[in-house]
């Protein structure tokens, strides 16, 4: 992941895979540096642990 992703969950407070879930995906996309290659890596690291991003 890149270090703009990375300081850019860290800024919103987000230390762990878990707390993906309580956002949804265009929330998480909206913050600076989540790009569309971003956003599948934390799709797919989700996913490999059973979880996903909030549902509206």
């Amino acid at each position: 992941m890149s270090k703009p992703a990375q300081r850019a969950l860290a800024g919103a407070g987000i230390t762990g895979l878990e707390q993906l879930t309580d956002l949804t995906e265009a929330e998480v996309s909206k913050l600076h540096g989540m790009g569309p290659k971003t956003m599948e890596q934390l799709r797919v690291a989700l996913a490999q642990k059973g979880l996903s991003f909030a549902k509206k």
